[in-house]
């Protein structure tokens, strides 16, 4: 049997409408936070939460995360019992055509090299 999606637990995504360039800056100023918008869009599939390579606590994370969901950069819901995330990428494009690739660029040039 496949594992149910749901969003229904996660109630605090903004409508693309009430999306705005002020929140969006304001979530993508921490690094940690444009290393999750890079590392989601890297990414063949949406993500699970635990797999980012993030250098803070998980409680910590989960502020991230929330601040990233209810800016409205990133989407999350549910795979069974897995919080999966992806960006908003459509509504943001449309919002502020340009925006998430210049975002994710740079993030890409700030990123360590491995």
């Amino acid at each position: 049997m496949a594992a149910r999606t749901t969003e229904e637990r996660i109630t605090d995504h903004p409508d693309a409408r009430d999306i705005t360039l002020q929140g969006v800056l304001e979530a993508l100023t921490d690094p940690v936070r444009r290393s999750i918008v890079r590392q989601i869009a890297g990414a063949a599939d949406e993500r699970k939460c635990g797999t980012f390579d993030i250098s803070v606590t998980r409680s910590t994370g989960t502020h991230h995360f929330r601040v990233l969901r209810q800016s409205g950069v990133i989407r999350q819901y549910y795979v069974g019992t897995s919080k999966m995330n992806t960006l908003r990428r459509d509504d943001l494009d449309r919002a502020f055509p340009g925006l998430l690739d210049a975002i994710v660029e740079a993030a890409n040039r700030e990123a360590p090299q491995h």
